[in-house]
C-alpha cells in the first residue's frame, strides 16, 4: 500500500488525525484480540487437566497387576554373609542359611621384582590350560616388564584377568603379578603350568597357586554343592548373593511381603489424584475477586470429570470377588473440601490383615472390574484423541482461536484500506484548502488601495 501523508498546514487540522481515527476503528480487533486470549487461555488450562489426569493413569503402575499389591522382600539375617531379593513367584517363609565355602575363581600369583615397569622377565611365554583349551600368551623385548606382561595377557582374550600388585611384606621385591579367572566354580578350572621365559633381569615362577572350587552352603541343615555365589536354584523365586563363608553360622534369611512398597503406590495415586481434584476446585472457586473468564469454572468438562471421578469414589465396586468393595474401607475418603484423604494407619492395618481382598478390590480381573480398571477406563473415555470430552474441548477451543484470528486477519486488513482512504481524502483536503488559501491571498491583494482605482477610465483623486 502506497503511504500518502499531510502536514495539516492548510487544513488547520492535526497532523496524526489519521492515527487517531485509525485507533478508535481498531477497538472491534482490540475485542477479538482479548476474546481469542481468553479462548488459548481456557485451552492452555484443559491441557493442564489433560496432564493431571495422565498423571493418575502413571500412579497407577502394577496395581491393576497381582504383583501390584503382592510385592515381596528378602531379610537376611546378616547382610555381610548373605543377601538377595525375591520376586512375586517366591513363597513366604524363612529358611536358615549357612555359608560354608564360597566359589572361588583359579588364581596365582608370581614372585616379588624390585619394580613393575623397568625389570625384565625376558622373551617367552604364558601357557594355560582352560575349560576352551590350551591358551598362549606370547611377550617379546617390547612388553617383557610385569607391566607389560599383564597388559598382554588381559588384552589375549583367554578368560584370565591380571593385575599387577604391590606386595608390601617384601619391601625390596614387593611387585607381583596375580592371575585370575573370569569366572567362580569348579567347572572353571584353570592350571597354571611353569613359564618359559629366556633372558631375563630376573626369573619370573608362580609362588603359590588356588584352583577353582565349588561353593558349599546348608539350607536348613541341608549341603549344597553350588558353581556360583549367586544361587537361584535353592528356593524358588529367590536370588542369594553369597558374600562370606562363616561356617557354622546360620544366617535366617525371610520372605515376606513387601507392604511399604505398596503404601507407596497408594500415597502417590492420593497425590495424583489430588492433583485432578484440587485443580477442579480451584476452576471452581468463586469470589468477589474472582475472573471467571479466566477460568474453568462452570465449564462442563469440569463438571463431567468431578462426577464421574466423584462416583467411582464413592461407589461400590462390583464383580471383584473381595469382602472389600469401596475405598472408603481402606481409609481413603473423600473430605468436603472435596479432595482425597489417606488413613495410613488404617490402610495398613486393613493390608496387613487382608492382602489378597486389597488387591483383589484394586485389581479386579484386570480388566473389566476392579477400582484401578475402572478408573483407567475412565480416564481413557475422558482423554480419547478421537471421541473424549477433553479433546472435544480443546478441539471446540482450538476452532474457535482459528476463527478470531480469520476475523483478526479480515478486519487488519480492512483497516488497512481504510487508513490508504483516509490518507488520500485528507491528502486532497490540503490539496484544495491550499488552493483556496492562494486564490484568496490573490484576490485580497486585488482589493488594496493604490493611488486611487477609476472604475470609469478617469483619474480619481485623493483629497
Amino acid at each position: 500500500m502506497a503511504t500518502v501523508t499531510f502536514g495539516g498546514i492548510n487544513s488547520g487540522l492535526p497532523p496524526n488525525l489519521v492515527e487517531q481515527i485509525l485507533e478508535s476503528e481498531k477497538t472491534p480487533i482490540k475485542l477479538l484480540e482479548k476474546k481469542k486470549e481468553k479462548a488459548e487461555g481456557k485451552m492452555k488450562l484443559v491441557t493442564e487437566l489433560e496432564d493431571k489426569l495422565h498423571a493418575v493413569e502413571t500412579s497407577l503402575g502394577t496395581l491393576a497387576s497381582v504383583k501390584g499389591f503382592n510385592d515381596i522382600k528378602l531379610e537376611s539375617g546378616d547382610q555381610n554373609i548373605v543377601s538377595g531379593h525375591a520376586d512375586t513367584s517366591a513363597p513366604k517363609g524363612t529358611w536358615n542359611v549357612e555359608v560354608v565355602q564360597l566359589a572361588q575363581k583359579a588364581s596365582a600369583i608370581t614372585n616379588g621384582f624390585p619394580d613393575k615397569d623397568k625389570t625384565q622377565i625376558g622373551t617367552g611365554y604364558f601357557k594355560f590350560d582352560t575349560p576352551e583349551g590350551q591358551k598362549e600368551v606370547y611377550v617379546n623385548s617390547s612388553n617383557n616388564t610385569l607391566e607389560g606382561a599383564a597388559n598382554a595377557i588381559n588384552s589375549a582374550g583367554i578368560g584370565v584377568k591380571a593385575a599387577v600388585i604391590n606386595d608390601r611384606k617384601d619391601p625390596e621385591n614387593p611387585f607381583k603379578i596375580m592371575l585370575s579367572g573370569d569366572n567362580v566354580g569348579g567347572d572353571n578350572k584353570i592350571e597354571y603350568p611353569r613359564l618359559y621365559f629366556l633372558d631375563g633381569d630376573q626369573d619370573l615362577e608362580f609362588e603359590r597357586e588356588t584352583p577353582a572350587l565349588n561353593g558349599i552352603i546348608k539350607v536348613d541343615g541341608f549341603e549344597f554343592e553350588i558353581a556360583s555365589n549367586t544361587v537361584t536354584d535353592v528356593v524358588p523365586g529367590v536370588t542369594l548373593d553369597l558374600r562370606q563363608a562363616a561356617p557354622g553360622r546360620q544366617v535366617a534369611v525371610t520372605i515376606k511381603e513387601n507392604r511399604e512398597v505398596v503404601s507407596t503406590k497408594i500415597g502417590e495415586f492420593v497425590k495424583t489424584m489430588n492433583d485432578v481434584l484440587g485443580f477442579i476446585q480451584t476452576q471452581n472457586h468463586l469470589d468477589e475477586k474472582t475472573d471467571t473468564t479466566k477460568t474453568l469454572g462452570g465449564d462442563q468438562i469440569i463438571r463431567s470429570i468431578q462426577g464421574r471421578l466423584t462416583n467411582l469414589i464413592q461407589n461400590q465396586q462390583y464383580g471383584v470377588n473381595s469382602s472389600i468393595t469401596r475405598l472408603n474401607e481402606l481409609g481413603i475418603e473423600i473430605t468436603r473440601t472435596g479432595v482425597l484423604k489417606l488413613n495410613e494407619e488404617k490402610f495398613n492395618n486393613v493390608l496387613s490383615r487382608s492382602p489378597d481382598e486389597v488387591r483383589k478390590f484394586f485389581a479386579g480381573d484386570g480388566f473389566n472390574t476392579g477400582f484401578v480398571p475402572s478408573l483407567r477406563r475412565e480416564i481413557s473415555t475422558l482423554t480419547n484423541q478421537a471421541f473424549g470430552s477433553i479433546s472435544n474441548r480443546k478441539k471446540a477451543l482450538q476452532d474457535e482461536v482459528t476463527r478470531i484470528d480469520q476475523g483478526i486477519d479480515n478486519k487488519t486488513r480492512q483497516l488497512g484500506r481504510r487508513e490508504e482512504q483516509l490518507r488520500r481524502q485528507f491528502a486532497n483536503l490540503e490539496e484544495t484548502m491550499g488552493r483556496l488559501k492562494q486564490q484568496g491571498a490573490a484576490v485580497a491583494s486585488m482589493g488594496a488601495p493604490a493611488g486611487g482605482l477609476n472604475l470609469s477610465g478617469g483619474t480619481m483623486q485623493q483629497g
